[in-house]
């Protein structure tokens, strides 16, 4: 992709990837990726700030040269992840002289993960700045969004916040700004879910810290560049607050049709309380799809066969994945259906240790669910209506 000018004297130089479909060999790309990597020019010295994943530097080498500055002076890491520091050897063969900017810490993971020696550091403390002549960057440590070592820098005359990852969103766009639309809201949130859910704590403090700041645009390493900062930041306040929506997510597998049965039914009786209900068939689904509904769920309820006697592999999949993320829900429940015997339940509670939310009670039933089992899980639906109540869902 083409330079895009972000401001007065600030590019972006970094590249689009339209057709990656999974990141980090985990996370579905259904609309693609970006790496964005900015050009600051000071009166007196020039910035990069953040460089792009190795796979694209033909694009992005191809950008740096057309933008042709004659001295970058400083190459600031706001985080190690190699997406966005696995070019900065090769920036620093363009430009020798270059510093490497970035605090104690990330600097480590940096001589880690790629051949930097220490000699090429410049090490930041928090709200310490660097002066481009008439910009300054300001450095703010922000640990745990999404890894240990990261910051943010933050340009003073601009009032532009270089946010790293944080407030990204996976999404391959030829739009340099953001729309603030429907696409945008849920390439966002689904980004949200799948790698910030996490650190919610450590988000919240983060955010707060950044209101005592003046921002007007936010860019970040993923994703469109922010005119309108509310707007994602009023939504991650939305999404790291402990709120929670009248919702019950039903992750669910089914061999032959016996837990399809159950699911059918307890979603037909949350329904007729007035829950809103997503059954998600967990063999069909993408990991997004889940994640994104993990976010406001008020309750999670697991439902799956057995096979040999444990849970069927995507459900331990499933499971494990829910207690990663850590969301905020309240109330989780497990249906299990079985052959001769199981010990899926007990299996999937111990894989969600973690979580924070209240355990109701589990149900496990031999083969089709009989009369006696549509008993159990109706009260399971009245149980967790009344746990809605109390949370004032209802």
């Amino acid at each position: 992709m083409a330079i895009r000018k972000i401001n007065e004297d600030i590019y972006n130089i970094g590249a689009i990837d339209w057709d990656r479909e999974l990141f980090d060999e985990l996370i579905p790309l259904p609309e693609g990726t970006s790496y964005n990597s900015f050009v600051v020019f000071g009166s007196e010295k020039t910035a990069l700030i953040d460089a792009v994943e190795p796979e694209k530097e033909e694009e992005f080498l191809r950008n740096l040269k057309e933008l042709n500055p004659k001295r970058i002076d400083y190459i600031i890491a706001n985080h190690a992840e190699q997406d966005h520091s696995g070019l900065i050897p090769k920036v620093l063969e363009w430009y020798p002289d270059a510093r490497v900017v970035t605090n104690e810490k990330c600097k480590g993971f940096l001589m880690d993960l790629l051949p930097l020696k220490e000699d090429v550091f410049d090490v930041v403390e928090d709200n310490q700045t660097l002066s481009l002549g008439n910009k300054t960057l300001e450095f703010i440590i922000a640990p745990w969004v999404h890894w240990p070592e990261t910051m943010f820098t933050y340009l003073r005359e601009d009032k532009i916040l270089f946010s790293g990852d944080f407030l990204g969103s996976h999404l391959a766009l030829s739009n340099t700004f953001s729309n603030d639309d429907s696409q945008t809201y849920m390439a966002a949130k689904r980004y949200f879910a799948e790698i910030m859910m996490p650190f919610r704590p450590m988000i919240k403090k983060h955010l707060q810290r950044l209101e005592g700041y003046d921002i007007e645009m936010v860019c970040t390493v993923h994703g469109p560049v922010y005119k309108n900062p509310s707007f994602i930041m009023n939504h991650y306040q939305e999404w790291v607050s402990d709120d929670v929506k009248n919702l019950v997510l039903i992750p669910y597998v089914s061999m032959h049709g016996s837990t399809l049965k159950a699911v059918e039914f307890l979603t037909d009786e949350l329904t007729n309380s007035g829950i809103e209900v997503l059954p998600i068939n967990m063999t069909k689904a993408d990991l997004g799809k889940l994640t994104i509904e993990l976010v406001d769920a008020a309750t999670i309820v697991l439902a799956g066969s057995t096979v040999l006697m444990g849970p069927h592999p995507q459900m331990l999949y499933t499971a494990a994945m829910i207690n990663a993320l850590r969301p905020k829900t309240k109330n989780i429940s497990i249906i299990t259906s079985y052959g001769w015997a199981s010990q899926a339940t007990k299996t999937l509670k111990s894989l969600m240790g973690t979580l924070q939310a209240q355990w109701l009670e589990t149900i496990d039933y031999k083969g089709y669910p009989k009369e006696g089992d549509l008993e159990k899980i109706k009260a399971l639906a009245l149980q967790i209506a009344e746990k809605h109540r109390v949370l004032n869902l209802l």
